[in-house]
């Protein structure tokens, strides 16, 4: 049985599901799908099926739905994840080479899951990129928009962050070395690209057992356009400013900011302390 669990407000939802359906109804593959209203209702019910022994479990949405479904997990033994992106932001997708909407059944139907590395954020999972800085300072701002499409406000909240972001200053100790430095971005990766499409760091692999971590410096402030767009380019670890470190376990500590991000959601906390997990996890993947 797969379970498919749904964000409903995902940008491409409806015309996500009816392939979906029509492919697994012609494929006589027995299925069931969990609309959730939240993420509080998506997380009950995907931890209620894993304490019941379930064990095939299929995301349908953007990087926000597989971050619920990732963390609702009680176990990850025996678990076989799949994705159907269908979200404005499909950053794991894309680093993992899953095709948009009811084509990635192609690879839940027809493969085998691959093992896949993931972060232990104290306690909670991410499986993509989790970091502070700029970014942050982004999705903080979406948050607080009331108007516009989720892509719309990221770009206005971009803008609003070039002209105002001041940097964070921040501690990061990766196995046993200690740096501090004020951080236009810092961030843990386990994927290639956050922010609907930015390819952070195109380097990072899902699967080595390292943790890619970008330390990026603050820039003067004139130069910041400049390197966002060296950056959205996918050059952010050739910079000048960017030390790139491979590791197992980093705690990065900001002095100043009260949120972290993992897979692009929002968490109240001011330290960011995360290990690599090897291949634990196994996701239909190309």
């Amino acid at each position: 049985m797969l379970h498919l669990i749904v964000n409903p407000r995902a940008k491409n939802i409806k015309k996500a599901l009816k392939g979906v359906k029509e492919r697994l109804e012609g494929a006589h593959e027995a299925y069931e799908i969990f609309e959730g209203k939240s993420r509080e209702e998506m997380t009950a019910y995907v931890r209620g099926l894993s304490e019941a022994g379930e064990r095939r479990f299929v995301a349908v949405g953007g990087d926000g739905t597989l971050n619920v479904v990732v963390n609702a997990l009680s176990t990850l033994d025996g678990v076989e994840l799949g994705l159907i992106p269908a979200g404005t932001g499909n950053d794991f997708a894309e680093a993992a080479k899953i095709p948009f909407g009811a084509k990635a059944l192609d690879l839940i139907l027809g493969g085998e899951p691959k093992a896949t590395d993931y972060l232990d954020c104290g306690g909670k999972r991410s499986i993509n990129i989790a970091g502070l800085g700029i970014d942050v300072d982004v999705l903080t701002r979406c948050y607080k928009m009331k108007h516009g499409s989720d892509r719309g406000k990221y770009f206005r909240a971009l803008l609003a962050a070039v002209f105002r972001y001041k940097g964070q200053k921040v501690k990061v100790t990766a196995d046993g070395q200690v740096r501090e430095f004020t951080a236009f971005i810092a961030v843990a990766c386990n994927g290639k690209q956050f922010g609907g499409g930015i390819p952070i760091n195109p380097l990072a692999s899902m699967d080595d057992g390292k943790i890619d971590l970008l330390l990026i410096s603050l820039p003067k402030r004139w130069k910041i356009p400049f390197y966002l767009l060296r950056l959205m380019r996918g050059k952010a670890p050739a910079l000048p400013i960017t030390e790139r470190i491979l590791c197992e376990e980093a705690v990065i500590e900001q002095t100043d900011g009260e949120y972290i991000q993992l897979d692009g959601e929002l968490f109240p906390s001011k330290t960011l302390s995360c290990k690599i997990v090897h291949g634990k996890l196994k996701v239909y993947r190309g």
